[in-house]
């Protein structure tokens, strides 16, 4: 494993971490904390120590599940959870500042950790990154000894660029894959002339780049792959990406030809993120031990080359730039 630092935090974390909306359950399936259990000890002994997490995965059993996990092992490991997306309706008014309190010390219980290493405001609407108030708040909260750092968790390049004006922010966690490159045109640069620590989440755009999705397959009713193309639950940023599939798929076919002899397209999707020295972790998740085998695999892979970044360059800007790259 090799370990990057996390922006002005300073902690050596594995470039390659575990995302868990889907540990144990999620995507149209029952939590089970076994399956959880066995992915994130799988994690820890592959030399993972950065877990993401979220009050909102299958409602608090993710986090209790991570920090029990946690507190078995010697070494140590960072949980970075968010908080915001269980107030409803999600508008800027209901962003109250007890109501963010309250949510990041249901999290402390959840997790039965002392102190939440990070908690990163989870996708709250735009208004909310001019609210002085909300970050002053995570500032009382580290000064309280609940939480070592802050971060926001973000749609939009525009969200993470107001954000990162707060000095309390060290870290933003953004959608940043072969299908969706405008965090590396306007961005990456700029989060680390400032000192920012990456968090890279939906790596392979909700499996797409896995090359393992066609017109064929079938998505359960509970499976966001099912319910929020269109954006009715969340961001449809967050399904695929973005991307409609009848412009994904045939540029998944040139990856593929682009690739071809050279391994997994899953994992060069991520290699290609790690080819980027901003970024500080990258967050794929796993819903069985064989995926986050293949996932921590990645991050040992060759370089890709020059030619092959401009590649993947020249297929998104046939295929998929007009589609996603102003909206996010």
């Amino acid at each position: 494993m090799n370990y990057r630092t996390l922006g002005k935090t300073n902690w050596k974390i594995s470039e390659i971490g575990l995302g868990t909306w889907q540990v144990g359950g999620g995507w149209g399936s029952a939590f089970d904390q076994k399956v959880a259990e066995e992915i994130l000890h799988a994690a820890f002994d592959q030399g993972v120590n950065f877990v993401d997490t979220a009050d909102v995965y299958d409602a608090g059993l993710s986090e209790a599940a991570v920090g029990e996990a946690v507190r078995q092992r010697s070494e140590k490991i960072y949980v970075a959870t968010k908080c915001g997306r269980r107030i409803q309706p999600h508008i800027d008014e209901t962003y109250t500042i007890d109501r963010l309190r309250r949510h990041v010390e249901d999290s402390l219980r959840n997790t039965g950790l002392n102190r939440l290493d990070l908690v990163q405001l989870h996708c709250p609407p735009t208004s909310v990154y001019k609210r002085d108030e909300v970050f002053s708040l995570f500032g009382k909260l580290k000064a309280e000894g609940k939480i070592a750092a802050m971060g926001v968790s973000v749609e939009k390049v525009e969200e993470a660029k107001l954000a990162m004006e707060y000095d309390i922010v060290s870290t933003v966690q953004v959608i940043f894959n072969m299908f969706r490159q405008k965090p590396a045109e306007e961005l990456l640069g700029l989060a680390a002339s400032k000192n920012i620590g990456l968090i890279v989440r939906v790596p392979l755009a909700s499996g797409l780049l896995s090359g393992k999705i066609s017109e064929e397959t079938t998505f359960s009713k509970d499976d966001h792959r099912y319910f929020n193309r269109e954006g009715k639950a969340f961001d449809k940023g967050e399904t695929f990406s973005g991307v409609p599939l009848e412009k994904a798929f045939p540029a998944v076919e040139e990856l593929r030809e682009l690739f071809k002899g050279d391994g997994a397209l899953a994992a060069l999707a991520l290699r290609w993120i790690l080819m980027y020295k901003e970024v500080s972790v990258v967050i794929p998740g796993a819903s069985k031990s064989s995926q986050l085998e293949a996932n921590v695999a990645a991050g040992q892979l060759p370089p890709l080359t020059n030619e092959q970044m401009v590649a993947v360059k020249t297929i998104y800007d046939k295929y998929i730039r007009e589609e996603v790259h102003a909206q996010w």
